[in-house]
């Protein structure tokens, strides 16, 4: 697997919230936050290893072999360090879908779901 893209924020709450977030985005308790492009469908949670780690399937139809692989880590003050590994076992994509991928993850993870919960 080729590396695209990875990075790794705090998050304001626990790694069991996180999780479920990540596992059940659409969740009737949670908050809206993983709101697709035109371009992106809705992934498919491949692999979910409670509290630390999740992997998607890919938000691109015209990338459909990539994955999101996830690792979540406590932080200080009972935060979460969660990071974002992009995946490919295809070829990587040139330099600006390699940057539309990353911000993509990057704005519905550490702004998205980060103000969904509240911070």
């Amino acid at each position: 697997m080729i590396e695209i893209g990875s990075r790794a924020r705090k998050l304001p709450a626990p790694p069991h919230v996180v999780w479920e977030s990540l596992t059940q985005p659409h969740r009737p308790t949670g908050r809206p936050w993983l709101t697709l492009l035109p371009d992106e469908i809705e992934t498919e949670v491949l692999q979910a290893v409670k509290p630390g780690t999740v992997v998607w399937s890919s938000l691109w139809p015209t990338r459909p072999n990539d994955q999101v692989h996830f690792e979540l880590t406590v932080a200080p003050n009972g935060e979460t360090l969660l990071r974002f590994t992009l995946l490919t076992p295809d070829e990587a994509p040139d330099q600006s879908k390699t940057g539309h991928l990353r911000r993509r993850m990057n704005e519905l993870l550490f702004a998205n779901l980060r103000f969904s919960y509240g911070q």
